[in-house]
């Protein structure tokens, strides 16, 4: 029997759905990175996605940059999240292109590419209303200025990130904003804005239904190609597959207990107190996976499953049917919050197939 709890990632899937944004989106002339940031940086997601042919692939974490060059992925590698100054150096040795918001980063950064007598390109990330990072459009011509100035860096565009930390959602007017920008930028310094980055997953639904989507060229793609789903809404995507990725859990003990617990009620072990229904007995489950796995509200149980509650180690649900056989394995949709969790878990296996053909005769699905 294979590793539980694991991940069974179907590479042909997670292909596909990469293959479609790439193909669809370069019909507004728009190139995808994908996005590896909920897989540890994965190489063999990675490849997937290189072979589907996104332009390179954003991570936002510089360790997983370095385990995918350390695994031979070649392609063109874009660190997204602003950079640390603590790690301007390893910056500049495995990232090609970095994010930044920061003038006193970019500046560590061209010290730290002089040093080691190489170039590095910067995509400097705009506020267009989500609140997270970016520099105020009032301050973009000023930082854009001395970037410019820096030696061994190279302005490679600007960008802006929505749908993160507000809901704020792409739309014409910031999209707009963002085009006026880069055409500010080169109207102001004659120097030519090769990346217009417009978001995330989110921006899909934005892209597809604008008449324009303006200088925007680039989008960084990474839950729509896992988990086949747009960002904003979570509504799967046309075309798309939704379960190239999917969770699987053994049973670990199967009883019939009641619904309502005995004695004095208080604080469970995550300091809540959770709201309990009495149905006197039911038929319950305790599978080998906790909150130290998965973010259990973001898993979707197989039809007939109900789950109750979990704890550190433990998820508690309850089956229709009846008693489920110790042992047996449940297999379970992720939304991105399980996904990353579980991805990132020392304590949950990774199978990597090439094509979903995998059977368990003792699967519940």
């Amino acid at each position: 029997m294979m590793l539980a709890p694991r991940l069974e990632i179907d590479l042909g899937k997670i292909q596909h759905n990469a293959r479609t944004l790439v193909e669809r989106l370069a019909k507004r002339d728009i190139s995808v990175t994908g996005v590896t940031k909920a897989t540890l940086g994965s190489p063999e997601i990675a490849h997937a996605m290189l072979l589907a042919g996104v332009s390179g692939l954003g991570d936002s974490r510089i360790e997983n940059i370095e385990a995918m060059r350390s695994s031979n992925v070649s392609a063109r590698m874009s660190l997204i999240r602003s950079p640390m100054l603590s790690q301007a150096k390893r910056v500049v040795t495995s990232a090609d292109v970095s994010f930044n918001t920061e003038l006193e980063v970019i500046r560590r950064l061209s010290l730290e590419a002089g040093n080691l007598d190489r170039t590095h390109a910067v995509v400097l990330m705009v506020e267009l209303g989500d609140l997270r990072e970016g520099i105020m459009p009032a301050d973009l011509m000023a930082a854009v200025s001395e970037t410019l100035n820096l030696p061994n860096i190279v302005l490679k565009g600007i960008g802006t990130n929505l749908a993160c930390r507000c809901g704020a959602s792409p739309d014409d007017t910031n999209m707009g904003e963002l085009s006026r920008l880069a055409a500010l930028v080169e109207a102001t310094f004659d120097s030519s804005v090769e990346i217009v980055s417009g978001g995330n997953s989110a921006n899909l639904e934005w892209v597809f239904s604008s008449e324009n989507t303006g200088r925007v060229n680039n989008l960084r793609l990474g839950e729509s190609i896992l988990l086949g789903r747009e960002a904003l809404h979570r509504n799967a995507i046309d075309g798309l597959h939704t379960d190239a990725i999917t969770l699987v859990a053994e049973v670990v003990e199967s009883k019939f207990k009641p619904t309502q617990p005995t004695g004095e009620l208080a604080q469970n072990a995550f300091g809540d107190c959770p709201e309990l229904v009495d149905r006197v007995t039911v038929a319950q489950a305790i599978l080998a996976l906790g909150v130290q796995d998965v973010d259990l509200g973001g898993l979707q149980p197989p039809k007939g499953i109900e789950i109750l509650g979990g704890s550190s180690d433990h998820l508690v649900l309850t089956s229709a049917a009846g008693k489920l056989p110790v042992g047996a394995e449940m297999t379970f949709q992720l939304d991105y919050s399980a996904l990353l969790r579980a991805m990132t878990s020392p304590f949950v296996g990774k199978s990597y197939q090439p094509a979903s053909n995998v059977t368990n005769l003792r699967r519940i699905a």
